[in-house]
């Protein structure tokens, strides 16, 4: 079985230590490609050499984090449009609106969110949301911005059946992690009625760690955790669940 972890900080200092290890452990569990989500520019020296240790494994984002958006937020996303045309990036993201830790920026977090589409748009690449406590926020960008040049992943969805279907029909495909395993996450209640073709897999390490491993630091690897539990949930294989999210990876990012 091949799985494809379409999100994963595995660059941040939270790996410093055995950061060989854990993607040994990962490759080990089926898990042969990593997509690394930017959060600003001080990451960027750290992505691009994770990418050089592992070229065939890892692909890089090129984005600005809505809860780094803050006083000269002008400058970094220059800098992602410079990193942009560097042609090495497979995506724009993690990009969006955060409204948990943050709620007076929302006028910039949303300027941000809607200039870095423009950028997504441009370079003819997928985009990759962040949202936290922010979905009609959300969704009144993407509506403004909808057309059959927008298209991407809902990253970490946690929103309801009605707001899944809202995600599908603004062609973005749903990113299903560790949420999926909490006994009270919400999603698994619905989500077998949306189709498998409109979810990938992914972690968010080292955050949203599943069950069992929940409060402590997430890794590629307990995305099998995830995957067992979206068999129960569409009572079919994990295979079949291999299988169809990682087409559905590669149909978003192309590699």
């Amino acid at each position: 079985m091949q799985f494809i972890d379409t999100h994963a900080h595995l660059y941040t200092e939270a790996f410093d230590e055995d950061r060989d290890e854990m993607i040994e452990r990962a490759l080990e569990a089926g898990v042969d490609h990593f997509f690394l989500p930017a959060i600003d520019s001080s990451y960027i020296p750290a992505m691009k050499a994770l990418k050089a240790a592992y070229p065939d494994r890892m692909s890089l984002m090129a984005g600005l984090h809505p809860t780094h958006v803050g006083p000269g937020f002008e400058k970094e996303l220059e800098r992602v449009e410079s990193e942009l045309r560097a042609g090495v990036y497979v995506a724009v993201g993690e990009i969006g609106i955060d409204l948990y830790w943050e709620q007076t920026l929302l006028e910039e977090q949303t300027r941000a969110f809607q200039h870095q589409i423009g950028l997504a748009k441009k370079f003819g690449l997928p985009i990759v949301i962040h949202c936290r406590d922010a979905f009609d926020e959300i969704f009144e960008v993407l509506e403004r911005e909808k057309d059959d040049r927008l298209y991407g992943i809902f990253h970490c969805f946690t929103g309801t059946e009605n707001q899944a279907r809202r995600a599908i029909s603004l062609n973005m495909k749903l990113g299903i992690g560790g949420v999926v395993t909490f006994k009270n996450g919400g999603i698994d209640q619905f989500l077998q009625h949306i189709p498998l073709a409109h979810i990938v897999l992914e972690t968010d390490a080292p955050y949203l760690a599943p069950v069992p491993y929940r409060g402590k630091r997430n890794e590629s690897a307990y995305i099998r955790c995830v995957s067992r539990r979206l068999a129960e949930i569409y009572k079919t294989s994990e295979a079949e669940i291999a299988a169809i999210t990682t087409a559905n990876s590669k149909a978003v990012f192309g590699c």
